[in-house]
C-alpha cells in the first residue's frame, strides 16, 4: 500500500514545503485540500497549476487527490453543487490527480432522498469525470457515515468514474467495524483515510496508534484482500488548535503505517 497525507494537517504551508515534508519522511504522496486558504484551490491560474505538477515532479511525489468540498446530498439546486465538482474535477484534471473527494452533506433530508439527491448529481458528473481522466469519491462522512451507507448512493449510480472514501473514523463511530465496512466499499474503493482519536466524544486528533481507532484491524482487512491502494493520513490540525503539528509527526506516522502492513502480510 501507497502513503500519503492531507494538507488538511498543514492547511497553509507552501507547495515547496509540503513536497518536501513527502519527500523526506518516506511519503508516496499528497492529498491536497482544495481551499483558498492554502497554495492550492480552483481559482489557481493554469501557469499557476502547471508549476504545482512541476514541483511535484521534481519532488517524485504524487498528487493523490483533490479534496473538495462539494456536498452531493445537500437539498437545494443541483447546478451549484455539480459547478463546485466540476471545478474541482477541472483542477484534478490539470494537476494530474486521479481522484476528486466529496462530502454527502445529506442533512435532515430522509435517507432515501438523500442517496436519490446524491445519486443523481454523481451521476450527471460521472460521464466528465471519465472524459477528464479523474474518479469522483464520496467520503464516508456526516449523513453517509458508514460503508452501507456509501454503497447504496454508489449502487444507484452504477459508473467506473465515482467511487468510495473510506474514512475509518466516521465508519467506527457509525458503529460499523472493519470487516463490515471493506466488503461494502470494495467495488466502489478510492483509498483509505486513516487517523487516530481519544474517544467518540473527544476527536482531537492524536499521532497514529496513539488513540482508540480500528487501524490494525483495517489495514489488515486490506491485507487479506490483497488490496493494493492508498492510505492516506487525515490529520484534522486545521479544526484542533491545540493538537500536536503535523510535521513532528510524520515520520513516526509513517513508521506505524508500515509496521502494521508488515505485521498484518
Amino acid at each position: 500500500m501507497r502513503l500519503a497525507f492531507s494538507t488538511l494537517g498543514v492547511p497553509a504551508l507552501p507547495v515547496d514545503q509540503l513536497v518536501r515534508l513527502a519527500s523526506e519522511h518516506g511519503y508516496n504522496g499528497v492529498e491536497l485540500r482544495a481551499s483558498e486558504e492554502g497554495p492550492v484551490h480552483t481559482g489557481l491560474s493554469a501557469g499557476e497549476r502547471a508549476a504545482v505538477v512541476g514541483q511535484f515532479a521534481d519532488a517524485g511525489v504524487e498528487i493523490l487527490a483533490v479534496a473538495a468540498y462539494a456536498k452531493v446530498a445537500a437539498p437545494g439546486d443541483d447546478e451549484p453543487v455539480l459547478e463546485a465538482i466540476s471545478d474541482a474535477m477541472t483542477l484534478a484534471a490539470d494537476l494530474g490527480a486521479p481522484f476528486v473527494r466529496v462530502f454527502p452533506g445529506g442533512g435532515d433530508l430522509r435517507p432515501a432522498e438523500a442517496d436519490l439527491v446524491a445519486a443523481r448529481r454523481l451521476a450527471a458528473a460521472a460521464p466528465i469525470a471519465g472524459d477528464l481522466g479523474v474518479r469522483v469519491l464520496l467520503e464516508t462522512h456526516d449523513s453517509h457515515p458508514s460503508g452501507g451507507d456509501v454503497a447504496r448512493v454508489l449502487g444507484l449510480v452504477g459508473h467506473h468514474s465515482v467511487g468510495a472514501i473510506w474514512d475509518v473514523m466516521h465508519t467506527w463511530l457509525a458503529g460499523e467495524q472493519p470487516y463490515a465496512t471493506y466488503p461494502a466499499l470494495a467495488p466502489y474503493l478510492g483509498y483509505v483515510q486513516v487517523k487516530d482519536i481519544a474517544s467518540a466524544a473527544d476527536t482531537t486528533p492524536l499521532p497514529l496508534g496513539a488513540g482508540v481507532l480500528p487501524l490494525a484491524e483495517t489495514v489488515e482487512v486490506l491485507s487479506r484482500a490483497e488490496w493494493d491502494g492508498w492510505l492516506c493520513w487525515e490529520y484534522e490540525k486545521r479544526w484542533y488548535a491545540d493538537a500536536a503539528e503535523l510535521p513532528e509527526l510524520l515520520g513516526p506516522g509513517r513508521e506505524r503505517l508500515a509496521r502494521l502492513q508488515i505485521e498484518s502480510a
